[in-house]
């Protein structure tokens, strides 16, 4: 089926449209809400225990709940009746609470092995999760800046800023858990949505090179068709995995998961809105990407 030029044209203006209403809602929802912090950052206790058979996950987590443990998190480890546990709670009660907690819940109760994460160290994991993401940025502008004339790079730059706004204002949102696994995913996600740019933005270099009398709009729409194909197989195998992953990885991978599908998604859109409507914006022509022939001067030794 051929696609229309006008028909594309009008798609990508209202897919960037929507790409900032997006980004405004996310960044109101980071503003108001604000993330749920994992022990990760907030800090907590970590215990292995081993229980009674009979207790399943919901027992175990409303019991302790009911015990006044703040931010209980319950996982199946090891062997049948093995438990991870995880709760926030303050420096000084350590290892008490927890034992008062799960005593009456099961007498024969045994604690394999248990941890503290200070808040301090949490403080410091915020702190350089943040410089990883800002140096990553950095670099990428760098590189971007190099390998494409500014104003594809900007449609990049912008394509990501938009892609890890989106996934902070999901979680935002919806208050799932934010902890050094999503962290990762974000990096991921920036990865993932610079691959998807830097495939259409150079595609976008060699029709404007072959084709330097054509109309913007009309080279850019060539250049989204010529890979729309490639870029719709690579985001939907890509999905397929982390849905997997998504689904069979239980809680621990959850959020990490639902951060890379919201990802890839967001990466794929911006790439072919935000990513080909800002260089046109800002004034992108075929003839910045001709390349000028040598004069008798650069010719001389």
């Amino acid at each position: 089926m051929k696609i229309s030029n006008i028909n594309l044209t009008q798609t990508r203006s209202v897919m960037s449209l929507l790409s900032v209403l997006l980004i405004v809602l996310s960044v109101c929802a980071i503003s108001l809400k604000g993330f749920n912090w994992g022990q990760d950052f907030t800090g907590g206790i970590v215990a292995d225990a081993q229980l009674n058979t009979n207790l399943s996950q919901s027992m175990i987590t409303e019991h302790l709940e009911q015990e006044q443990l703040q931010g209980v998190q319950v996982f199946s480890v090891g062997s049948e009746g093995q438990w991870q546990i995880r709760y926030n709670i303050g420096e000084t009660d350590l290892q008490a609470s927890l034992d008062g907690a799960l005593s009456s819940l099961d007498p024969s109760y045994n604690i394999l092995a248990s941890s503290f994460i200070g808040p301090q160290v949490g403080l410091e994991m915020i702190e350089q999760g943040g410089l990883a993401i800002l140096t990553c940025f950095v670099l990428i502008m760098l590189y971007l800046s190099y390998r494409f004339e500014w104003r594809l790079a900007l449609g990049s730059i912008v394509a990501l800023v938009h892609d890890v706004v989106l996934v902070l204002g999901l979680f935002a949102l919806t208050q799932i858990e934010f902890n050094l696994t999503v962290l990762a995913a974000l990096l991921a996600v920036m990865g993932y949505s610079l691959n998807d740019s830097i495939i259409i933005s150079d595609r976008i270099r060699e029709v404007f090179r072959s084709k330097p009398d054509g109309e913007t709009q009309t080279l850019l729409n060539q250049s989204i068709v010529s890979t729309f194909s490639r870029t719709l197989v690579t985001s939907g195998t890509t999905l397929v995995t982390v849905s997997a992953l998504w689904l069979l990885g239980g809680p621990p991978l959850e959020g990490f998961a639902i951060a890379l599908c919201l990802g890839i998604a967001s990466g794929t859109w911006s790439s072919i809105s935000i990513g080909t409507v800002l260089p046109k914006l800002v004034g992108l022509k075929a003839e910045h990407y001709q390349i000028a022939p040598l004069t008798e001067v650069d010719a001389l030794p």
